[in-house]
This record gives structure tokens, C-alpha cells and sequence, in this order.
């Protein structure tokens, strides 16, 4: 039966219900003739899948994996009735989740991965060895870092890893300019006609069906060894099967900088046509929800009002998904994707950067406004205000909040080349640079919204008495940076928000050379300081354990929280980037926030 598969299985965690459950789905495609596939989970049945698409004699299912949280945390197992198992972890009722990050898992251009020194999944399988011991080779060296977890987690037959963060660019579409004859034509055209262009009814099929299937032919390509063979391939299917996922799409999941064009190219018939599939394709495969259940966004723009910005009508979620129990905890009454996560000392908020974004708006409105409202409903300390209301009783407190932003919101500001690619256009599909810089949060365009986003972050940690991280991708770098209230003292440790960078895990990162070049620009203009305001500091830190700002290589992040102290519980942020012969570990504490 496994294959006989066409996809998956893909975990995705859906946060912690009711009695403590936390909450996994797996995603398994087959062909429409075949059986339904029989899974067991503790080896109990998993129960009947529920059907998310049927398309072109393929059939993609949603099966529930949820298990009970116990007293310690323990390691379940999965599989096929007569076929392979796989494992997940699952944390202990009231602990914080240990957590991995990657980005860009992928590649826009194929001719940049021939210039790999190590194979494309060499990035993956360090990460599923440090996840997982029994995916490693008996003979397998281990360094510090790896060692240091053998006996709290390893040794006691567990794995490292609650949950993986993906934080954009889970799958490039890029290819969709080269590979559908009429797009490929239709960028050889002048701006003007492509503008006009119109999209007919076997062209969209066409963009339909591309959305549809490249996901199974990225997500489990043909060749690798099946399922079930004596050595694992230890690639992005092993880890999407091995660890449950939360994720939010960016541009490439789209196509190249989908958002960051002109107004009028954003809304040509094609772009729009476009983006509604990567939008169903992505509801489908990345967020695994039923393709009959997905909205359509509505435009809200006031009548006899002109903008820019993609002004939609707010999606009841609640109403849309209340049928399905398994449902992502999104946040309500917006129109994009944003979800929200509670595990037990610790907040995560996957924002959506991508479905309202255009060059002068990254979220709208109404979604600034459901994510302030969820931030301001999270428990503050016993004594503190909550509501207005001084808090008698003591709830679980909320020690860290993690906030995904796909775009990293520090960085480097490049003016000088914003200015350059502002005067010489914009509008090239299979050109990135200037997108690149369009989506950056240090983007003049984006400033405002910028110091918006640390203006309630800050009051959020202030209020809650908790510490914000910013968790980012998309740059092909590893790097560290800290927005800081600079009128505060050191000492109000909640007013320091930290920023990881990991970016990526599969494309390369700047290796030719003129991005050796753009590196060089890169690492000089990191050591100027961003002084949004008379309050808020953008600062680019040298990244731990080397001499620059930016590491040029290859990354995943692990996010792991220690146990509570009187200062708060510490988050260790540890990059494991890649060299030309392992790995190199880059660690960074960051303390809590003390509750009084």
C-alpha cells in the first residue's frame, strides 16, 4: 500500500483541544481506484479519513492522529495496517514543546543547486539525525551539541522534537513561468499586454492542475527509496513524517514575489487567476482542510473609495470550519490565514504575510486587529491586570510568545538599492531582486507597519510580563537581530525582542559571485543601527560564534525552553548551519521575564 502513495504522509499540528489532546492530522494521497488506506495510531484505527480533494482521479485524505498529553511526555507510533510506521512525540501536559524551524525548503532556480558542494538534502538529514537516533547510521560521529541531548532525550527512547515550525516557501512555484508553454510566452510580452491579456478556460486548467500536482512531486518525488526500505532517505518527506508542522505560506508558495508587484500587475486577470489556485492548493496541502470548505475572499474596498492595497471582506472561520473538528485554530472574523497556538507556557502566532500583502501593506486592518485582540486575551500573572480587572486566581502563565514572521523584521537596509530598482521597475516575474527588497519589513514602503508590529509587540510583552520572539526565513542567511525601547532601561527585559533568522534549508545560499558581493553590502550595512523612532532600535547583532553578521550557509533553527527560574524560563535559540564537511552550532539564550 505505501507505494502506492502519492504524497505523505504529511503531520500537521493543529494545537492543544479540549482534555489536553494534542491535536495531529496526517495528509496521504492516492489514486482514486485504490484503497482507502488503513491507519493505526498507539495501534488503535485512526478512524475513517475525511476527503479533502478529489482532482484528476486523485484522492488526498485527512486522517486524526490526536493523542491524550500525560503526566511525562512519550513517543507514539503510526502507520499503515501491514505497512511502514513512523513515530512522533508528544510533550508532557503543561510543558513548553521543543521546537525546529526551516524556511525555503526548495529551489527558484535549478541551475543554483548544481553549485551545492553537498548533496540537497544534506541540511534535512541533519536535522532528522539530531531528531531522531534511530534515523542515524550506526557509524555516525556525533558532535557537542548533539551529545548533549542523548541522555535528557534520546536515551529515553524520544525524539527531539515536538513540533516543526515552517516558516514560508515550503514548495517553489517559480517553475510555473518556464514550464506551462503560455505563461513562458506571456513574459516575453510587453508590460502593457500583459496587463491585458486574458486568461481562457484551458489556460486556467492548466494553472489549476500545476498547483494541484506539484506538491506530490516535490513533497514525495518518485525517485527516492520507497517507504518502509531498510535505509531511511532522510529528506523533507522523512521529516514532514516524522514531525507534526505548522505552516505559513510566503511568495514562492505563490509564485516569486507575489504581493511586492505594481497594483496594476497584482490585479491582471492573470496574477489573480493565479493566485486564486495557489490559494486552494495551499488550503488543501499545506493547511489540510477540505477544498469545499475554503471561502473565497471578497473585495470590501468602500464604494467610490480607491486603494491600492487588496481590501477584503473579513472570513468567519468559525463559521466556515465549525463541521470540522480537526480544524487549525486561525484566527477568526480576518481574511487571510493567520493561526494561533497556545502550548502550555509558551505562545505561537503563524501571521499571514501573503493574502493581503501589496507594496504598501503587509496585513490588513481587520487582521491587526484579531491578532491584538488574541495577544491582549493571553493570561498575565496573578495580580496583574487582565481586562481592566485585577486577576484574583492564577492561570497558566504565558512566558514566551513566538512570533513567525516570513519576512525577517530585522535586517539590513539596503536604501541605496531600494532607490535603484524603485526607478528601473519592478514588474519582471523571473527577475527577484527587487521584490526581494519590495517584501522586506525595512522597506520604506513598510516602515510604518514596521514600527506598528513593535509597537504592539512591546506592549503585549509589557502588559503580559512575557518575552517576544520574531522566527524568520526567506533570506538565505542565518542571522541575529533585536528591536529594543531604547527610552528603558536594560534592565526591563520584556522591551528586548529578539529576532531568529534561519533561511534555508534546502535552496543555496549566496555562493556566486556577485552575491558574495551583495554579502560583502549585506555585512557592512548590518553594522548600522535602524533608529525607527525616539523609542524603537532595529539592530543587526554578529551572529553567535562568528565575526560577521550574516552566515552564508545552509540552516535550521532549534527552539528549546528550560525549566522555569526566578527570572523566567530561558528559550535557547541553537542554529546548526553547514559546512563544507558537518555542521557548525551557533547557541543564544534568551531569558525569561519575571513575573512580579
Amino acid at each position: 500500500m505505501a507505494e502506492q502513495m502519492l504524497i505523505g504522509p504529511v503531520l500537521s499540528f493543529r494545537g492543544v483541544g479540549n482534555n489536553d489532546m494534542w491535536r495531529v492530522t496526517a495528509l496521504i494521497g492516492v489514486h482514486e481506484d485504490a484503497p482507502v488506506p488503513r491507519l493505526l495510531v498507539e495501534g488503535r484505527d485512526a478512524g475513517r479519513p475525511r476527503e479533502l480533494l478529489l482532482f484528476r482521479k486523485e484522492r488526498y485524505l485527512r486522517y486524526d492522529l490526536a493523542c491524550k498529553m500525560q503526566a511525562q511526555e512519550r513517543r507514539v507510533e503510526y502507520g499503515i495496517e501491514g505497512g511502514p510506521v513512523w513515530h512522533f512525540t508528544v510533550p508532557a501536559t503543561g510543558t513548553a514543546p521543543r521546537i525546529a524551524y526551516v524556511s525555503c525548503n526548495g529551489f527558484s532556480d535549478p541551475s543554483g543547486m548544481r553549485k551545492l558542494v553537498r548533496p540537497a538534502n544534506t541540511v534535512w538529514q541533519d536535522l532528522l539525525e539530531s531528531h531522531d537516533r534511530l534515523l542515524r547510521p550506526g557509524d555516525r560521529l556525533l558532535d557537542k551539541e548533539q551529545l548533549w541531548h542523548e541522555e535528557r532525550i534520546h536515551d529515553k527512547g524520544l525524539q527531539r522534537f515536538h513540533v516543526l515550525l515552517m516558516g514560508g516557501d515550503q514548495i517553489y512555484f517559480d517553475s510555473i513561468w518556464e514550464d506551462i508553454p503560455t505563461l513562458k510566452h506571456w513574459v516575453s510580452l510587453s508590460r502593457q499586454e500583459q496587463l491585458d491579456f486574458k486568461v481562457n478556460a484551458a489556460l486556467e486548467r492548466e494553472i489549476e492542475q500545476y498547483y494541484f500536482t506539484l506538491y506530490r512531486q516535490r513533497w514525495l518525488p518518485e525517485k527516492r527509496r520507497p517507504w518502509g526500505a531498510q535505509a531511511p532517505n532522510l529528506d523533507a518527506a522523512d521529516g514532514l513524517a516524522r514531525v507534526p508542522t505548522v505552516m505559513m505560506w510566503d511568495d514562492h508558495d505563490i509564485f516569486d514575489g507575489w504581493g511586492s508587484y505594481s497594483c496594476a500587475m497584482q490585479r491582471c486577470e492573470l496574477f489573480r487567476v493565479m493566485f486564486r489556485h495557489a490559494r486552494r492548493a495551499f488550503w488543501v496541502f499545506q493547511m489540510q482542510h477540505a477544498l469545499d470548505d475554503l471561502p473565497d475572499l471578497t473585495d470590501a474596498t468602500p464604494a467610490g473609495f480607491q486603494s491600492n492595497d487588496p481590501l477584503y471582506a473579513p472570513i468567519a472561520w468559525s463559521a466556515a470550519l465549525k463541521r470540522d473538528a480537526l480544524a487549525l485554530p486561525m484566527l477568526d472574523q480576518q481574511p487571510g490565514f493567520s493561526s494561533v497556538y497556545r502550548v502550555g507556557p509558551l505562545a505561537i502566532v503563524a501571521a499571514d504575510l501573503r493574502t493581503e500583502r501589496s507594496r504598501t501593506q503587509v496585513m490588513g486592518s481587520t487582521t491587526w486587529s484579531r491578532l491584538k485582540d488574541w495577544m491582549a486575551a493571553l493570561p498575565a500573572p496573578a495580580g496583574k491586570p487582565a481586562g481592566g480587572r485585577t486577576r484574583k486566581t492564577a492561570e497558566a502563565r504565558c512566558e514566551h510568545l513566538l512570533f513567525m514572521s516570513s519576512v525577517p523584521v530585522a535586517h539590513p537596509k539596503l536604501s541605496l538599492a531600494e532607490g535603484l530598482l524603485d526607478t528601473f521597475g519592478q514588474d519582471h516575474v523571473i527577475d527577484s531582486s527587487a521584490d526581494d527588497l519590495k517584501d522586506h519589513w525595512s522597506h520604506d514602503d513598510h516602515e510604518g507597519e514596521r514600527k506598528r508590529l513593535l509597537e504592539v509587540l512591546s506592549g503585549i510583552a509589557r502588559d503580559k510580563r512575557l518575552r517576544v520572539s520574531l522566527v524568520s526565513g526567506d533570506v538565505h542567511v542565518a542571522a541575529w537581530g533585536t528591536a529594543v525601547r531604547r527610552d528603558l532601561p536594560l534592565t526591563e527585559t520584556w522591551a528586548q525582542i529578539h529576532q531568529f533568522t534561519s533561511s534555508a534549508i534546502v535552496h543555496p545560499s549566496l555562493m556566486g559571485v556577485a552575491e558574495r558581493l551583495f554579502l560583502s553590502l549585506l555585512n557592512s550595512m548590518a553594522g548600522k543601527a535602524q533608529h525607527i523612532d525616539v523609542q524603537y532600535t532595529v539592530e543587526m547583532m554578529l551572529f553567535p560564534g562568528h565575526n560577521k553578521y550574516v552566515m552564508p550557509a545552509r540552516n535550521w533553527l532549534a527552539l528549546e525552553a528550560d525549566d522555569a527560574g526566578r527570572e523566567g524560563r530561558k528559550l535557547w535559540a541553537t542554529w546548526r548551519c553547514e559546512t563544507e564537511s558537518g555542521f557548525s552550532n551557533h547557541l543564544l539564550a534568551v531569558p525569561g521575564v519575571a513575573a512580579g
